[in-house]
């Protein structure tokens, strides 16, 4: 179809721009051949401060770490203080407390029967069986007054009252 030496028409689109020459400023340097050793490479001396903030404060990002870590201790101990505080002051509560119940009742809390219970009278099936097996049974009874004789019995302790 086409041979090698035949030429083809070029033809230009509306769309499209063709690069133009750039025009460099007054300011501009071309890079020397020889480069400058590299700010982030260590050589034994101070690390290079390249992180630079908003304000202006620049600082090695291994110094930013370390602050963090030290900002990260002092936070740690101050929460292990304020705890160890609220302890001794919970402690002193309950030792305060202590002694002012042991001043309304010396020696209570120092016993381990904290509540008093009452016994349980013996039944009379038990009572029975006390008898039989031939042990005492210690039972408190009070004298019985008839109710016929309670008259007699106050007149007998305190004289009588002659009515007329």
């Amino acid at each position: 179809m086409f041979d090698s030496h035949t030429q083809v028409p070029l033809t230009v689109s509306p769309f499209l721009s063709l690069p133009t020459a750039v025009t460099l400023p007054y300011t501009f340097r071309s890079v020397p051949t020889s480069l400058p050793p590299s700010i982030v490479s260590e050589n034994g001396q101070e690390k290079p401060k390249y992180v630079t903030s908003s304000s202006g404060h620049s600082a090695h990002p291994d110094d930013i770490v370390n602050s963090c870590k030290a900002l990260q201790e002092h936070l740690k101990k101050n929460t292990e203080d304020a705890a160890k505080a609220i302890k001794e002051w919970e402690q002193d509560i309950k030792e305060r407390d202590l002694a002012e119940k042991r001043r309304v009742a010396p020696g209570w809390l120092d016993r381990d029967e904290k509540i008093l219970e009452p016994t349980k009278a013996p039944s009379k099936t038990t009572i029975d069986q006390n008898l039989l097996d031939g042990e005492p049974v210690n039972s408190i009874s009070a004298p019985t007054m008839s109710p016929n004789r309670e008259g007699e019995e106050l007149d007998r302790a305190f004289g009588g009252l002659g009515f007329k």
